[in-house]
């Protein structure tokens, strides 16, 4: 399968067109983004790997993230996660309290903010070092990768997260975090604040599609099971209220971030990730999203 021609034909038409929508504006430092990026690159499990555009320019990854943070928990206490966490599309947005109201403090997925806070008290929790562990835990995934925290983006968002202040007590009022509200909402800003580029992004999240294990050390960082159940969460919920629309029309798993970024995993063939700043109105890369649609319809080859 010729993926450098179809990646190719793609990024040529979908660059053609004109990126609608906007800048995650309400995040101070992301507003100062360029919205002219445009980047892709593909890893695959035969070693393969390629990209066009700014593939190796560093972004925000934003809730690209919680996969990371999702897995580390999900590896550390095992499927007692589940007692905290639901396994259902939201329905509402990213950071909405409406839900956590009548499921007493369970929110229903890892991926929107309320879930993402509570992966953050787990490791709180379980770690020594949390912000250092888990970092050190992503750099295993893949050889040779350039990601860490923005103290400056960090700072930003940090700013302006009076939501995410007000889910992360309410959630405390459920008895749903066990630590400090304030040591949780630190930790989950610095998550949110992490940057890498496209190529170190399908690297790093490979091993996803190759049943749990890196490519590079064949390190079994999940189990089987384990693998297969953080993808099914990315196909149901990895892009909020628009997943469905993502599984209809991409027809893989995947995750967003309103940085721009995109990952989307092939169980056992390949993680692609695609940035591009500017949003749609659900909040996911308008070109991003326009790519994979392209990518997997001109392939035909999707997961279905």
């Amino acid at each position: 399968m010729n993926f450098k021609e179809v990646i190719e034909e793609i990024f040529i038409k979908v660059s053609g067109i004109e990126a609608q929508g906007k800048l995650a504006s309400y995040i101070p430092e992301l507003a100062n983004v360029d919205a002219s990026h445009f980047g892709v690159h593909i890893s695959t499990t035969l070693l393969e790997d390629f990209g066009l555009g700014d593939y190796n320019v560093k972004f925000s990854i934003q809730s690209i993230a919680k996969v990371f943070s999702l897995c580390l928990a999900y590896k550390l206490i095992g499927e007692d996660i589940w007692d905290r966490l639901g396994v259902e599309p939201s329905g509402t947005g990213f950071n909405s309290l409406v839900q956590l109201e009548n499921d007493q403090g369970i929110p229903r997925n890892p991926f929107i903010n309320a879930g993402a806070l509570v992966i953050s008290d787990i490791l709180l929790t379980k770690l020594d070092d949390p912000k250092k562990d888990l970092l050190s835990f992503i750099r295993t995934l893949a050889k040779d990768v350039d990601i860490d925290y923005s103290y400056r983006i960090a700072q930003s968002e940090k700013s302006v997260g009076y939501r995410n202040v007000a889910l992360c007590n309410f959630i405390k009022s459920f008895g749903n975090i066990n630590n400090e509200p304030q040591e949780v909402l630190d930790f989950y800003f610095d998550l949110c604040s992490l940057e890498t580029n496209c190529k170190d992004l399908s690297a790093l999240l490979l091993f996803l599609a190759n049943n749990g294990k890196t490519m590079h050390n064949n390190s079994q960082v999940l189990t089987k099971i384990q693998s297969k159940r953080i993808n099914a969460i990315m196909q149901t919920c990895g892009f909020y209220d628009e997943s469905g629309e993502f599984a209809f029309k991409v027809g893989l798993p995947g995750k967003s971030g309103v940085g721009g970024g995109i990952i989307a995993i092939h169980p056992t063939q390949y993680a692609i990730a695609v940035w591009s700043p500017k949003l749609n109105e659900k909040g996911n890369s308008y070109k991003g999203m326009k790519f994979l649609e392209g990518f997997t319809t001109l392939l035909d080859f999707s997961i279905f």
